[in-house]
């Protein structure tokens, strides 16, 4: 799949996750393999452009995670345009309109879902973005902003037709929030009104089976995946796989998880020093724990993390812990194994959902 001018390694792309989606977590992903594009999480263009040191280190890249795309939010025309030659000259390879969030505080100033309600102003916003740039624009929007107005496919076509290189599109409106099952047939329609560029679908995509339904119903060119990858690091490769050849690799190993949340954790520290990358990395290490089996131990030491070095004491002591549940080979007793990667994480009376704002979205 090409977006613009940019060749991707896969159709499989990172959607942007507020408050996760830092370098350290997009690169960790990356290495792992078959993921074709990754992006940022939301930055106020605003903020980009008063030199705030946050938004900084939001489009901070590397090498080694590239293409990499940011995602700027904002409703100020030449806000937006300026912020985007900003992150284009700092070595992002695409820029990303964020036309989906639901939130109060984005919603307000103009910008996410609210941005669904003008196809004519945003279509000049849009346009004038693209005119600035020699990198692709593309745009993530919601189906519309409720059930009475699915504006996406009217508003697809006004973006590419002003010159937009992809359009990301979750199956929700911005009513739902997160409630609902995702909206295959609302994509789809999305689909069937752009042929010029990529419509890549989002939205539950927590498995390598959701993902290959994802595009067989809906016809889309790419599947974005946001907390399914937070979830389960591995996703892309065994989704990547499971398209090509039609079978899953084995599980990653304990040891295998083990080791890639030690390479999270370094990232984190080099990047953010000890202190804070320690208590960024409190609310990622439970998620690893998930798959670890029994790991009632080791989360309840992990949310105190301050170093490397506590780190490694909370692990051998939960390996020594962790010791009692399994044989002699040192795997987990068949009743202590976690279920299979590959279902949902939403199947099943015991199943394991990722935390989102709850209640009506007008107080989120």
């Amino acid at each position: 799949m090409k977006i613009g001018n940019i060749q991707l390694e896969t159709n499989l792309c990172l959607s942007p996750l507020a408050g996760y989606t830092n370098l350290p977590f997009r690169l960790t992903i990356k290495t792992l393999g078959s993921l074709g594009l990754v992006t940022t999480d939301l930055v106020n263009a605003r903020s980009l452009l008063e030199g705030r040191e946050i938004a900084f280190k939001m489009i901070a890249t590397d090498p080694r995670e590239q293409p990499m795309s940011v995602q700027l939010f904002g409703g100020v025309k030449e806000e937006m345009r300026d912020a985007a030659l900003l992150v284009q000259d700092r070595g992002a390879q695409a820029v990303d309109i964020n036309m989906g969030c639901p939130v109060k505080k984005v919603v307000k100033t103009g910008s996410g879902s609210s941005m669904m309600r003008d196809l004519v102003q945003t279509g000049q916003l849009v346009k004038m973005m693209v005119d600035a740039l020699d990198i692709p624009v593309t745009a993530k929007m919601r189906l519309g902003w409720d059930d009475d107005n699915l504006t996406a496919p009217d508003l697809a076509k006004t973006l590419v037709d002003v010159g937009v290189s992809a359009i990301f599109v979750h199956g929700r409106t911005r009513a739902q929030g997160f409630s609902g099952g995702v909206n295959l047939d609302g994509i789809r329609k999305v689909k069937e009104a752009v042929s010029s560029a990529p419509v890549i679908g989002n939205g539950d995509v927590t498995s390598p089976e959701a993902a290959r339904i994802m595009l067989e119903e809906t016809g889309c060119d790419g599947v974005s995946i946001g907390r399914g990858a937070f979830y389960n690091p591995w996703i892309f490769r065994q989704t990547e796989s499971y398209l090509r050849t039609g079978e899953l690799f084995a599980d990653p190993s304990f040891e295998d998880r083990v080791a890639l949340m030690r390479i999270h954790l370094k990232r984190m520290i080099e990047f953010y020093g000890e202190d804070r990358g320690c208590i960024q990395f409190r609310k990622v290490a439970p998620w690893y724990a998930k798959r670890f089996g029994p790991s009632k131990r080791f989360k309840d030491q992990v949310v105190r993390l301050r170093s490397m070095d506590h780190f490694e004491e909370i692990l051998s002591d939960y390996v020594d812990w962790r010791s009692q549940y399994c044989d002699g080979t040192g795997e987990l007793l068949p009743r202590f194994r976690p279920p299979s990667p590959y279902s949902s994480i939403t199947d099943g009376p015991n199943s394991e959902r990722i935390k989102v704002p709850k209640g009506p979205v007008e107080k989120w």
